[in-house]
């Protein structure tokens, strides 16, 4: 199916220690990322990033040396996730597909925001990690570890409340594939809650084709879906480019077919692309293979 898709650049890394993901769009787009989509036939237009405040490194410095730090740039994310906010619900507005290119997962914050503000949307999370904490369970305060708590309302009351007061998305409505490594308290939030998750064990076990199938039938009574992707869910050998690399991950096959698989259901309206680290790449290989992913995801198919 034929798509009018806006990209929309978040070149943004405050939400981790690490630097270097705020260079993840240019590297995506350096791959062709446009003239690849349009080969597919969909009309693409880049409305370009969204505006980021320097990340002064006197400030990081000093912010990383204070003990127990729990707002790491809360006020910078916040605002930037408001941005987002703002850019992609113009694009839900006119029926058009935002493609969101990051930057760290923190800008789920703003996109998940963005895509539910119209009606019901169930939300496919894929990540080595629950990306669950809230400011008093993480172990590192650092806030790319948090945004799907404060989309479902726990955490900090900015980011909760982006775009809108509240919640987001409701627990039942969201599935997790790919989860490896997961915090101690995140693991008893994640079971408390009633989020589907699908773990590398189950993958492993039950075949990438079987948990794919598994995640559209428990959001079958929605008609669209938000697919947000974090390339350290594929194994460090086939993505090295990213800051928090898991071995053991998804491979490159299971990852494409869980793109094809999404993508037949023609629920897919929306989706994120983050956490890709140039600087820790090989060759632009991580890029490369997140823009294979995104064509998987938007119809591209072996014959």
């Amino acid at each position: 199916m034929v798509k009018n898709i806006s990209i929309i650049g978040v070149p943004m890394d405050f939400g981790q220690q690490l630097r270097g993901v705020d260079m993840g769009p240019a590297a995506v787009r350096y791959t062709g990322l446009i003239s690849r989509l349009r080969a597919l036939g969909h009309q693409v237009v880049d409305t370009g990033d969204i505006s980021i405040p320097i990340r002064d490194c006197d400030i990081t410095i000093a912010r990383y040396n204070e003990s127990k730090d729990k707002d790491k740039y809360l006020k910078e994310i916040t605002q930037i996730c408001e941005s987002i906010y703002t850019a992609g619900k113009a694009v839900v507005q006119k029926g058009d597909f935002p493609l969101f290119i990051g930057g760290d997962h923190s800008i789920a914050v703003g996109t998940v925001a963005a895509v539910t503000n119209k009606e019901p949307t169930g939300l496919i999370w894929i990540d080595a990690h629950g990306d669950f904490n809230t400011p008093e369970t993480s172990p590192s305060g650092n806030i790319h570890g948090m945004p799907l708590a404060a989309l479902i309302g726990e955490g900090h009351p900015s980011l909760v409340n982006v775009g809108r007061p509240g919640a987001k998305i409701h627990p039942d409505n969201i599935v997790l594939i790919g989860q490896r490594d997961l915090d101690i308290n995140e693991k008893k939030r994640l079971k408390k809650t009633g989020v589907t998750v699908f773990t590398m064990r189950d993958i492993d076990e039950q075949g990438i084709s079987s948990v794919a199938n598994k995640a559209l039938m428990k959001l079958v009574h929605l008609k669209k879906i938000h697919l947000t992707v974090d390339m350290d869910a594929l194994d460090p050998v086939e993505a090295p480019g990213v800051g928090t690399p898991v071995p053991g991950g998804i491979s490159y096959r299971e990852a494409h077919l869980l793109m094809e698989i999404l993508s037949d259901s023609g629920k897919i309206n929306s989706m994120d692309m983050v956490e890709i680290n140039p600087i820790l790449d090989v060759a632009n290989k991580t890029a490369e293979l997140a823009v294979e992913l995104i064509l998987s995801a938007l119809g591209k198919s072996i014959l």
